[in-house]
């Protein structure tokens, strides 16, 4: 007989979490003109994922364009550069559920 995978169960806030850091990063990605992996990787080299793990439950409760104008300063004043910025690409609305 197969062993069965244990069933991970993620409490409402791990989910929460999980849903809005994927729905800035490719937030992120559109505004500065970049595919969602090269988002990813430049964050994270940059302190961005680290900014959102910590402070994902402020960013989500403002309007998704200041969350992404953080994440490019945070990435900024650790030696990220990018100058390319496409506003108008940002999603107006965030919404939990």
């Amino acid at each position: 007989m197969a062993e069965s995978t244990p069933h991970i169960v993620l409490d409402d806030e791990t989910l929460d979490k999980i849903a809005f850091i994927t729905f800035i990063i490719p937030q992120f990605a559109r505004a500065y003109k970049m595919n969602k992996q090269k988002a990813y990787l430049y964050l994270r080299e940059y302190g961005g994922i680290e900014y959102l793990d910590r402070h994902w439950w402020a960013l989500h409760t403002d309007n998704p364009f200041w969350s992404v104008r953080s994440l490019f300063d945070v990435c900024y004043k650790n030696g990220g550069r990018i100058e390319t910025f496409n506003y108008e690409s940002i999603s107006r609305k965030w919404s939990l559920h």
